[in-house]
């Protein structure tokens, strides 16, 4: 049982945001507003989604990726936050679970996933 007025509010932010449909396995281009003293750049990073998590402005998804001499490197970003400039789906990947944090014992080929035909 939440505060109507609050429900409002999360409402009305979860609308103002342009988030594409995704889920866990497909591949996603995060755009990251980072500020520097003075400066604000945008940074992408791209990865594999692992996981969402939470419901309303409370969202979160875990992005992983294989950074330099093969190590993984993994970012929850919270959808609904101003520090998200935009989000892109790259590819969509088949898999059969929610959460793919087996992925995270995997190296090499036997870490890709086969990407979702979709039927014309």
């Amino acid at each position: 049982m939440r505060n109507r007025y609050i429900e409002s509010f999360e409402k009305a932010q979860v609308e103002a945001k342009n988030i594409p449909a995704f889920r866990a396995g497909d591949t996603l281009k995060v755009a990251v507003k980072i500020t520097e003293g003075t400066k604000e750049r945008i940074q992408v990073f791209e990865g594999l989604c692992i996981a969402l998590r939470g419901e309303g402005t409370g969202r979160t998804v875990m992005v992983r990726k294989i950074g330099a001499n093969s190590v993984g490197v993994e970012r929850i970003f919270p959808l609904y936050s101003d520090s998200i400039d935009s989000i892109q789906v790259i590819r969509r990947g088949r898999v059969r679970r929610a959460k793919l944090f087996y992925l995270r014992e995997l190296k090499g080929k036997k870490a890709r996933i086969k990407e979702l035909r979709r039927k014309a």
